[in-house]
């Protein structure tokens, strides 16, 4: 039977980053892939990470800091969030970023979405960061990355410590040895029918969009060993994807967080534009036939941001994707909604910014505590028609702040480690945009660090 010190199950940003860390910390890691390359949901992410108090932001004049990132998001999950995975994020994130640059990693722009108070959105192309990921395990001989091997079930010795990995490649079953332990980082249940049904039922109708992979595998081996879960009650698709929208190709646009409105079919806004877009998709979802569109004029649409993953509104127009027009009216006819309503809607948002307050939902901010609303006012006006995709599932078996897999007395199963999407207890009730891809890197170096200190001692 092999052998290895640690076995990560999972090629994503969690995975990556802990078979960096642990091969660079001189451990013996086999890392299995189910798929035929690397990625997972990470991939199809945005590539947004969440962090306070970088260069980045000082060069750009964008006062922040840890403290305010940590509200942010606690503000943010409703005050449901497990607080000792938050502060521990608190802690290590400027050196997780730091860690992530030395490694290779490419921030290219900051912008501020969902959740954030100032603009810590830093943007990574995350084929870009896998790839370097990669190269860096490539020049570590103790790390082998193995695809289109599957793992199947975790078995545990005498002593009930998890020291043992059943996985499929070629046809055939193999066992695997993990001496230091084993860390989870396979993802969530994006793409498994049978599970979303059973914990979100509420979703039905969501785009599926998440990673192929991501079937809820490595929750079922955790949960057999008596795992705990966290955050299932709110699990929430990703507001902001035209219905055509099927994968990684560009069809998701935030317009509502550089000052558009939201609609439903009757021309009516239903909600505050400024929340958490996992908090948006449910008010879409409670909509006449599920159907919303985001509307804006040519002050929003001069905020497009090239090549940016959710603000380049250009490149939906030259999709084909937005209705353009020249007037209210035109555009009522375009998005099939009364026109009369239509123009009333935004007659009555632009006096409220004009006043100072949001009569109908109370809106301040472009998107959580950032920027002011602008009224929409000026041709051309456009829509876009936007739904609910179920990209990533944020909730998941129960870990502690050293990464350990706990049972429902939160008392840690010995040998088994646990990051990025797979974890719940995190987000809470919300989502922060940039804190997924943030929590993977940060936990997936602390899982490892946990899994090779306890050995030791």
């Amino acid at each position: 039977m092999e052998s290895y010190d640690l076995v990560i199950l999972g090629g994503g940003l969690a995975g990556m980053c802990a078979a960096v860390e642990a091969g660079e910390q001189g451990a013996h890691v086999l890392l299995l892939e189910k798929q035929d390359e690397l990625g997972g949901s990470t991939v199809l992410s945005s590539g947004y990470m969440a962090f306070a108090g970088t260069d980045m932001q000082d060069a750009a004049g964008i006062i922040d800091s840890t403290e305010s990132l940590l509200d942010d998001m606690i503000e943010v999950g409703g005050g449901v969030n497990d607080t000792s995975l938050v502060n521990t994020y608190g802690r290590h994130q400027f050196d997780t970023y730091s860690w992530l640059v030395e490694h290779g990693i490419e921030f290219r722009a900051l912008e501020a979405v969902s959740g954030h108070s100032v603009p810590r959105g830093h943007i990574i192309d995350p084929h870009q960061a896998i790839q370097s990921l990669y190269r860096k395990v490539k020049d570590l001989p103790n790390v082998t990355i193995r695809f289109c091997a599957s793992a199947k079930r975790l078995l545990k010795n005498t002593e009930g410590r998890i020291d043992r990995i059943v996985y499929d490649f070629d046809g055939a079953d193999h066992t695997v040895a993990a001496i230091k332990g084993v860390i989870l980082a396979s993802g969530g249940f994006a793409k498994s029918e049978e599970l979303l049904q059973q914990f979100a039922p509420q979703l039905n109708g969501a785009l599926r969009i998440g990673g192929a992979g991501n079937q809820g595998d490595g929750l079922q081996m955790a949960w057999e060993h008596g795992a705990w879960v966290q955050d299932l009650p709110y699990l929430n698709g990703t507001y902001g994807f035209h219905p055509t929208a099927s994968g990684a190709v560009k069809s998701q646009g935030l317009a509502f967080y550089k000052g558009g409105i939201i609609v439903n079919q009757l021309g009516k806004r239903f909600v505050n534009e400024s929340i958490s877009y996992k908090l948006l998709g449910k008010a879409a979802f409670e909509q006449p036939e599920q159907i919303t569109y985001q509307v804006w004029d040519q002050t929003v649409m001069d905020k497009s941001v090239f090549d940016d993953p959710l603000y380049d509104f250009e490149l939906l127009r030259r999709r084909r994707l937005l209705y353009v027009v020249d007037t209210l009216e035109e555009l009522a006819d375009c998005i099939d909604v009364p026109p009369e309503v239509l123009e009333d809607t935004i007659s009555r948002y632009n006096q409220g910014i004009q006043n100072g307050e949001d009569p109908d939902f109370g809106r301040k901010s472009l998107t959580h505590n950032y920027g002011k609303p602008t009224p929409i006012e000026k041709a051309p006006f456009y829509a876009f028609e936007s739904t609910v995709a179920m990209l990533a599932t944020y909730a998941g078996i129960a870990v502690n702040a050293a990464g350990q897999v706990v049972n429902p007395y939160a008392e840690p199963i010995p040998g088994l480690y646990a990051a990025g999407e797979i974890t719940g207890g995190f987000h809470g009730a919300g989502y922060m945009t940039g804190s997924s891809l943030g929590k993977a890197a940060v936990f997936g170096r602390i899982a490892v660090q946990t899994a090779i200190a306890e050995i030791k001692v």
